[in-house]
């Protein structure tokens, strides 16, 4: 059966750390660009190029996303200007969650562990043993603000380029007729960082 397009973004797959928090860190006192576009939850991020620390949404595209990663975002807490009440989220909501005031009150959680791996899904044209050990860029897609789950996905492309910011590792075929793990496009794969804050860029291995 062929696979079909349902894009998670960036799903942890192992690492060195432990459930449930694996190598999860903290980015305090402010650590989300205020009033920033929505970040959802496996969405890669980036700082901010004003030089303040924060973060927010990673753009990737076709054309190649060089700019260095912060690493996945997966949830976040801040004080609410509506419920007026710390909120705990799997997501970034955007807008005005908050009032500048209140600002230093918003953790971001960020998964930026140079051996962590992920599981994430391909573009239409899928991706292929032969690809193994290439880097690759990703879309950034659409997000789900219903459950705050992520639409990034993988775009194929075996480049060559050092500054990519993940490295296929391997594809995923279990448990075998589960979405994604037939061959073609919209299949699964097992990425690690390539290009982060916390890992040198390293050319492709094949």
């Amino acid at each position: 059966m062929a696979n079909t397009s349902a894009p998670f973004g960036f799903r942890q797959y192992r690492g060195r750390g432990t459930t449930p928090s694996f190598e999860q860190v903290t980015f305090g006192n402010g650590g989300i660009d205020f009033n920033a576009t929505v970040i959802y939850n496996g969405d890669p991020v980036v700082r901010v190029g004003s030089g303040d620390g924060t973060i927010k949404q990673a753009v990737g595209s076709a054309g190649g996303s060089t700019v260095t990663m912060a690493g996945v975002f997966v949830g976040c807490k801040y004080l609410s200007t509506v419920t007026k009440k710390t909120e705990w989220s799997n997501y970034w909501p955007g807008g005005s969650p908050v009032t500048s005031g209140n600002q230093s009150t918003i953790e971001a959680y960020v998964i930026n562990d140079p051996n962590a791996q992920f599981v994430a899904q391909s573009d239409s044209t899928g991706l292929a043993q032969a690809d193994v050990g290439t880097n690759l860029d990703f879309n950034i897609g659409t997000g789900t603000a219903a459950n705050g789950q992520s639409g990034a996905f993988l775009i194929h492309g075996g480049a060559t380029t050092a500054a990519l910011p993940f490295t296929f590792q391997e594809l995923v075929l279990n448990p075998p007729g589960a979405n994604g793990t037939a061959s073609g496009g919209f299949n699964l794969a097992v990425v690690s960082f390539n290009n982060v804050e916390t890992r040198q860029l390293t050319a492709v291995n094949t």
